[in-house]
């Protein structure tokens, strides 16, 4: 399947396994493909052996939270720019400004409405598709200025 046709994968990652079935369901429904990671080390596993385009993300889990998942997405240069939503029950301004000194994109309080979730994912992936067409566009404008000085 050509790249530019293939279904935006969406990775569903929390420790309550009734949570990541109805994210999962919400995604489907949405016309995106889910994975599902119960834990922080399976989600780094997961974005190693797939490529993910929005990682739906617990901040409150056992053995790695939210936050140290998030920084070690954003430390490895193969993840760092897949945008992150953190859905949690905490919602307070706390944890929302850890959360973008790490590098989240989006935040969700529990619980998820599906329409809310859908268009939270499908910003970010205009935004991620902005921020390629953007760098396109740059590297064209920088090739033809380097040919012209030669």
């Amino acid at each position: 399947m050509d790249e530019s046709t293939r279904l935006p994968r969406i990775l569903v990652v929390d420790d309550d396994p009734d949570t990541v079935a109805i994210l999962a369901r919400h995604v489907q429904r949405e016309g995106f493909v889910p994975l599902e990671a119960s834990s922080g080390t399976e989600c780094l596993n997961l974005v190693q052996e797939y490529e993910v385009d929005v990682i739906l993300l617990d901040l409150m889990m056992p053995e790695m939270d939210g936050f140290e998942v998030c920084k070690a997405l954003k430390n490895n240069p193969d993840t760092a720019e897949i945008p992150i939503i953190m859905i949690t029950a905490r919602d307070d301004l706390d944890a929302r400004a850890e959360g973008i000194r790490l590098g989240v994109s989006d935040f969700l309080a529990k619980p998820v409405f599906r329409h809310q979730l859908a268009n939270r994912i499908r910003t970010q992936l205009e935004a991620v598709a902005t921020g390629r067409r953007t760098d396109a566009t740059l590297n064209r404008f920088e090739d033809s200025i380097g040919k012209r000085r030669k």
